[in-house]
């Protein structure tokens, strides 16, 4: 009870700052999201491989840097988000083929071919969830309200802690999830439409 006495005191006293005093300094980030540029290599494992069948393996960047408004106020500073700058796709495919299938061959070909179809699946997940992962982007940032410190040094540490609450809040993390099983349903939609007919054909 002598602490909620004390807190009333203190809101009455001129001068004195609270952190939600911070809330008038809450902006609405401007969300860009940039695709990366991707590569595509082709190797042959000395391991033994299912010879029917190739593999690729995706590299996902989800990167998100922010840029914070600096509001200085009586007791101190005000860090809100500004800006949010994301980077979200596929950087690198690395497409494995059994050592078995000369380079260039039908069967290498073909099997090529198959994994061209995997990479594509993989790139149609980000061409066509944009408008979906902006919209994510924009709930999570409005849910981020700017937070106070009192020292100079303590804005950095702050910037951090905004960028820690973004990456960790739910429509973010759940951004990510649905990436994944994108990839599992649409690897495996890539699958069942392929007949095999065109590797078939290499071996008659």
């Amino acid at each position: 009870m002598f602490k909620k006495i004390v807190f009333l005191l203190l809101a009455f006293i001129p001068g004195f700052t609270f952190a939600d005093d911070c809330l008038d300094y809450k902006l609405t980030p401007n969300i860009t999201i940039n695709t990366p540029v991707w590569t595509k290599s082709v190797v042959q494992p000395l391991e033994k491989m299912d010879v029917l069948h190739g593999n690729v393996i995706a590299t996902l960047v989800d990167e998100f840097e922010i840029t914070a408004d600096i509001t200085s106020i009586e007791d101190g500073f005000c860090v809100a988000l500004k800006n949010i700058d994301s980077t979200i796709g596929y950087s690198d495919f690395l497409v494995q083929i059994d050592i078995s299938h000369r380079p260039n061959s039908c069967s290498y070909n073909a099997i090529l071919q198959h994994e061209d179809e995997h990479i594509r699946a993989y790139l149609s997940i980000i061409e066509d969830n944009k408008n979906s992962f902006k919209k994510s982007i924009e709930k999570a940032a409005d849910s981020i309200v700017p937070i106070f410190v009192k020292n100079e040094k303590d804005i950095e540490p702050a910037i951090d802690k905004l960028n820690e609450k973004l990456q960790n809040h739910p429509d973010i993390v759940l951004l990510k999830q649905q990436i994944r099983a994108d990839e599992e349903i649409r690897n495996k939609h890539v699958d069942i439409n392929d007949t095999g007919e065109t590797l078939k054909k290499c071996f008659d």
